[in-house]
């Protein structure tokens, strides 16, 4: 595989360093607000004020909790591709990137990323058959488009 941008570059075709998981934005983010809500005690605070949900507060720390667990070092760097049907698939039949695959286009294993990437996969892994994988990450990269 090419250079710097190798390990950043998932087998589906995106760009970890434009995931919130990936750079840790949201994780940072759920796990500075978890502790300050502990800080100030607000579940005490939920629990007197008469039109807080105590139920609905306690559900969003323990959800804001997952969200910590997501930072991601990528399929490359990370565990993840342990439970990737993708990266399994890509590594099994020793491929770099589903991009060396002839029939990535109509692949049912990359269905599951439509509802959040559109068709900005699809896009990237054509982008990165043609042109390399430091060339596309350097360029125009899609995290979303719309199909």
């Amino acid at each position: 595989m090419e250079g710097d941008h190798a390990a950043l570059t998932s087998y589906c075709g995106l760009y970890c360093g434009d995931c919130v998981f990936g750079k840790g934005t949201v994780p940072d983010l759920a796990r500075d607000l978890r502790k300050e809500l502990r800080d100030s005690r607000f579940e005490k605070v939920a629990e007197v004020i008469p039109f807080m949900d105590l139920e609905a507060y306690q559900t969003a720390y323990e959800f804001m909790g997952q969200m910590v667990k997501m930072r991601c070092k990528g399929c490359r760097g990370g565990s993840r591709s342990k439970f990737c049907h993708i990266a399994q698939c890509a590594q099994k039949n020793e491929l770099e990137g589903c991009w060396e695959c002839e029939d990535f286009a109509s692949c049912e294993k990359l269905e599951f990323l439509v509802p959040v990437h559109g068709d900005g996969h699809l896009k990237n892994l054509r982008k990165i058959r043609k042109d390399g994988v430091d060339a596309w990450a350097e360029g125009k990269r899609w995290w979303y488009s719309k199909k």
